[in-house]
């Protein structure tokens, strides 16, 4: 959907990550899941979403063709409910196993392809991390908010 179809939408990539299966740790895929029955709901084509249980390498090939990336994930940081932070591109190497971060992402983005999306990370706080499906109370009232604010923020980013 365009407001002025002379401007195009940004191709917006919302990337939810984390593991269902560890209580709070899965927040970055349902909001990825929730954001993708909205779009579809409301047209918005220029939208697009994925999830996984981690980052990975391949994923820079994936965030190549945006204008912006909002990668989502659950924090067991010191934060409030939600916290959004800009993504830089960086070659240090942070990971575990398989696993990479964003900003290491965006610069394999920037390397193979020498294409920079602007880049976010939405924090949203979680509380429990044990081995079963589910999420705290708090950590589904942090992603109702989550979701408002992705809302908010497409809208912003594209003049919807």
């Amino acid at each position: 959907m365009q407001l002025n179809s002379s401007i195009p939408e940004p191709k917006i990539l919302i990337y939810g990550y984390g593991n269902p299966g560890r209580q709070d740790d899965g927040l970055g895929v349902l909001l990825a899941d929730m954001v993708e029955e909205w779009k579809q709901n409301e047209g918005f084509y220029f939208i697009e979403t994925d999830s996984n249980y981690q980052l990975n390498i391949e994923d820079a090939a994936d965030i190549a063709g945006k204008d912006i990336v909002i990668f989502a994930d659950a924090s067991q940081e010191e934060i409030d409910d939600i916290d959004f932070t800009v993504v830089k591109p960086s070659p240090e190497v942070n990971f575990s196993m398989h696993a990479v971060s964003a900003s290491f992402v965006l610069n394999l983005c920037k390397d193979i392809y020498n294409k920079i999306p602007q880049a976010y990370l939405l924090h949203i706080k979680g509380y429990e991390w044990e081995m079963k499906e589910g999420l705290t109370k708090k950590a589904q009232e942090n992603l109702s908010k989550a979701f408002q604010f992705i809302k908010d923020k497409i809208a912003e980013f594209s003049k919807i």
